[in-house]
């Protein structure tokens, strides 16, 4: 199939949350159990790569759905879970993974998102006599970012202009304590 034109295809730019590894062409083709075709290079450098937030597995030794990339592919496209810029851990929190700066001190420290409450919940004495409003009024709550902080409590959070710059954003992995 060829396509007809070049204006045929559609911009797009994604954010998905891989597993990767080395691996030659002709590795990939041999562990998925296919021939390489005689127009391609088997020693091309590249990247076995696994698809961890969705795609229906097609291998039997992985979760996900795998594929190969070149490898400057794919040093365009990824970066560690450790080396994020701001968008890429606010899409990470809004996908459900708790986020961190490399810097912070204080252990246990991270971000996450809140996706609010958006048919509203009744509003505890505190929130009453803060707002004035009768306790048990219900008050909906649009979404947010929130922090755990170094002294085990919960805070709406807003970035620093040095947060939103940075590029030391990490994903917290579960049970990882930081």
């Amino acid at each position: 199939m060829e396509l007809e034109e070049k204006e045929s295809l559609q911009g797009f730019i994604g954010v998905k949350r891989i597993k990767a590894r080395s691996m030659t062409r002709r590795g990939y083709n041999g562990y998925r159990g296919w021939q390489l075709p005689a127009d391609e290079n088997g020693d091309d450098e590249g990247m076995l790569v696994e698809y961890v937030d969705g795609g229906k597995s097609n291998h039997p030794a992985h979760e996900g759905y795998i594929s190969w990339s070149p490898i400057d592919v794919f040093n365009h496209a990824y970066r560690p879970c450790d080396a994020l810029t701001f968008g890429f851990a606010i899409e990470a929190a809004k996908a459900g993974e708790k986020i961190a700066r490399k810097g912070w001190n204080g252990k246990g420290m991270f971000v996450f998102y809140q996706k609010g409450y958006p048919e509203g919940i009744p509003i505890n004495k505190n929130t009453a006599e803060a707002t004035r409003l009768p306790e048990g009024t219900v008050c909906k709550f649009r979404p947010y970012l929130m922090m755990k902080t170094a002294q085990n409590d919960f805070v709406p959070w807003v970035a620093s202009q040095t947060d939103i710059l940075a590029e030391d954003w990490e994903i917290i992995e579960q049970g990882e304590q930081k």
